[in-house]
């Protein structure tokens, strides 16, 4: 059983993060098909001018969504480690003060918006007398949903770490629906362009706001909700921890607007039409690696808060072995299916746009794979507190990469110059990677935690812990004699060493014997023992449905008094219990 540990730990982790995933995606995609219906009702009904006015807009969006990344990031990486420090406090006063900042800078953001639309502020972004007022108009219907998006978008981190995967998906289909009727009703019918496009998705966006924050007026919500605790302290923290991770989508900006600039100056109003098309039609499926990035983010954020180092290594081997592969075939079919893609913005194939755009389409997905490794290591970077590797890694892919690639070769590849240049991006910051573990290291990186870098004094050594799977009820009754063997080469005494044993069959078995049964999915209950500086640490960790033991150490049955005992008498003989259920996983911590 011991033996199989790994392995049962890196299948618990691959479930949860496949568990989590599509509700990720799903919420990412919102700003992505956002993109996509204005784009495609501005293609099919309202011109290229457009067109032009959505995909000038683009880095604009992106420096808002960088914005809302770096406190996502921050609320998400804090409540993370906070949850596995079992600090519930400090969780609540983060997610007060993440709610409160998205509100400040939504209103701010608004405001910005309203005056570069109303007094023709858009200059900056364009000269052509043509696609300016309809990129007003744009800011102006785009200004409107500001404050529930800046919002909305920080709602799915708390959602997630409590399980509400299905409130996610509900909210994420209705503003897909309403976005949809509304564009339809609004452009083709009652004629109100780009403004109407914009004003859609500003509606859509207030009715995603309510369906999820109304769940935090509830009181069994572990955020809840006080004016008590509205406080901007602790601001710099959040956002300093925050900063680094989101300075990739500030990078993007940047790299949006030299990008357009260039294809102005050498392809000109074509070039930023094919692009913004083949980055609108690609934006919705990049909301996969983008998903998966923020489901590891957060069992990073708890690994690090328990200084779980074998965890931390299996979210990446999850990522190479599982999540790699599957970003590879999607980016194959989209390669595969580029000229149907086209098809949708564009249906002419004698219009130079639309050969720009299917090119766009077979090169462009290839980057996919290749950045779904950086950004990861940029959030276990950003986690771990590796600075450096978060800026090289940031700069390189945000900007630098790409931009230098594009303004060498737009002389001669035209157009294809910034879809060449995203694929090339990729492959440098992967190498960077490598580089970095083996100068780090002074020596080529053999395993997954080398090449993380994982520093030797982070949490228990390997002669400190043991580590157990249990997958049935005859793994449990092993559990004991091996506990205690344990305990007894630590020099443990016997009375402690005995109550691990005991404690752990007894919480193992009642999970294998009432979780395992609740439905016809297989589980595993992966188990920890840590002795580091004369504490002993029990971890009992398992997928099965919500359970807290605390909720039963106080109940008895006057029909059946044997009830609960186990519970009971872990809870009265332990120094201390916790039990919490962090993103779908029921973990519960004994010291002895």
């Amino acid at each position: 059983m011991h033996q199989n540990s790994s392995s049962g730990n890196l299948r618990l982790v691959s479930n949860l993060m496949f568990r989590l995933l599509p509700a990720q995606i799903l919420m990412l995609a919102i700003d992505a098909i956002n993109s996509f219906v204005s784009s495609f009702f501005a293609s099919n009904y309202l011109g290229l001018e457009a067109m032009s006015a959505i995909g000038l807009y683009a880095p604009f969006a992106t420096l808002g969504s960088a914005v809302c990344a770096v406190l996502t990031g921050g609320a998400s990486i804090l409540c993370g480690k906070y949850m596995g420090q079992n600090d519930y406090e400090k969780v609540q006063k983060v997610f007060h003060l993440d709610l409160v900042l998205a509100a400040i800078l939504g209103a701010v953001f608004m405001l910005v918006k309203l005056a570069i639309g109303i007094f023709d502020l858009s200059g900056f972004l364009t000269t052509d007398a043509a696609v300016r007022p309809a990129l007003n108009r744009y800011f102006i219907g785009m200004a409107i949903g500001n404050v529930p998006y800046m919002i909305s978008t920080q709602l799915p981190v708390f959602l997630a770490l409590e399980n509400q995967q299905r409130r996610m998906l509900q909210a994420s289909l209705l503003f897909t629906t309403v976005n949809i009727v509304l564009s339809a009703l609004f452009v083709p019918v009652l004629h109100m362009g780009v403004f109407g496009l914009a004003f859609a998705c500003s509606v859509a966006e207030f009715l995603l706001f309510y369906v999820m924050f109304r769940y935090y007026l509830r009181p069994h919500s572990i955020f809840r909700l006080s004016l008590r605790q509205v406080s901007l302290s602790g601001s710099g923290e959040l956002v300093k921890i925050g900063l680094p991770g989101a300075l990739s989508s500030v990078y993007l900006t940047a790299r949006g607007f030299l990008i357009n600039a260039l294809l102005l100056a050498f392809v000109g109003s074509v070039g930023v039409s094919a692009y913004g098309a083949a980055e609108s039609l690609l934006s919705i499926f990049w909301a996969v690696p983008s998903g998966m990035l923020i489901v590891s983010r957060m069992l990073i954020s708890v690994s690090v808060g328990e200084e779980d180092r074998r965890t931390l290594a299996d979210i990446m081997r999850v990522m190479f072995r599982r999540y790699l592969p599957l970003m590879g075939l999607i980016s194959a079919l989209l390669m595969a299916f580029a000229v149907p893609l086209t098809r949708i913005y564009f249906r002419d194939p004698t219009q130079p746009v639309y050969a720009m755009t299917v090119s766009g389409m077979r090169i462009l997905p290839l980057s996919m794979p290749l950045a779904l490794i950086c950004i990861h290591f940029i959030c276990y970077a950003q986690t771990s507190n590796k600075q450096f590797l978060v800026h090289l890694l940031s700069l390189l892919d945000g900007v630098v990469n790409v931009v230098l690639c594009t303004f060498f070769t737009i002389r001669y590849l035209g157009i294809q110059s910034p879809y060449v240049a995203c694929v090339f991006n990729g492959v440098v910051t992967t190498v960077v990677v490598i580089l970095y573990a083996w100068v780090m290291l002074r020596y080529f990186p053999r395993n997954m935690e080398e090449l993380m870098v994982i520093p030797a004094s982070f949490g228990a050594k390997d002669e400190e812990r043991m580590d157990l799977s249990v997958h049935s009820m005859e793994d449990v009754v092993s559990v004991s004699q091996q506990v205690i063997a344990f305990c007894r080469s630590r020099g443990i005494d016997e009375k402690r060493s005995y109550h691990a044993g005991l404690f752990l069959e007894e919480m193992a078995g009642n999970v294998v014997s009432h979780g395992f049964r609740k439905d016809n999915k297989k589980h595993t209950v992966d188990i920890r023992v840590v002795h580091k500086n004369d504490d002993l640490i029990l971890r009992i960790r398992d997928d099965c449905v919500p359970f807290n033991p605390e909720e039963r150490k106080d109940l008895v049955d006057p029909v059946d008094k044997i009830k609960n005992m186990g519970i009971r008498m872990v809870y009265k003989a332990a120094k201390d219990v916790q039990y919490q259920n962090i993103v779908g996983l029921n973990v519960l911590t004994i010291r002895i």
